[in-house]
């Protein structure tokens, strides 16, 4: 007994820096697999960006004959909330669609006219929130 307690005496400090290393080790693999996950992390879609620009050959007679009923069909979809934004560029338009894939934009985005008449070419980009702003929010804010 007389040994015993300065071996426990002895060891209990070994100990302690034992555990104190196993956690170390333990919170940097944590943090490692935080860090892998967030990187993991695919951005939710919150919309879908469509770009549209006339086909090849397609003249600005053809677009303006079919425009009139072009600008009712966009104006029912903005209203009903499936077009969120609109906007111009150089030769053609670009739509934000409230939808969370490619698919569901597509679907909409074949209700309008130019597109039943196959005149335009349609590019889609999903789009969602800037995933690096996860990291501004630390580890406590994962969704």
């Amino acid at each position: 007994m007389k040994f015993i307690i300065p071996l426990l005496a002895a060891a209990l400090p070994v100990a302690a820096v034992a555990q104190s290393q196993s956690g170390q080790a333990q919170a940097q693999g944590q943090a490692q697999d935080q860090t892998q996950s967030a990187s993991a992390v695919v951005p939710k879609t919150t919309e879908v960006m469509v770009i549209l620009t006339a086909k090849p050959g397609v003249t600005r007679q053809q677009i303006m004959a079919i425009m009139p009923s072009e600008i009712r069909e966009t104006v029912k979809l903005y209203l009903d909330g499936k077009i969120r934004q609109w906007y111009s560029h150089g030769r053609g338009v670009v739509f934000l669609i409230d939808a969370k894939t490619e698919d569901e934009a597509r679907a909409v985005m074949e209700t309008l006219p130019l597109s039943k008449e196959n005149l335009m070419d349609y590019q889609y980009l999903p789009v969602g929130p800037l995933m690096p702003l996860m990291g501004l929010m630390g580890a406590g804010a994962q969704r």
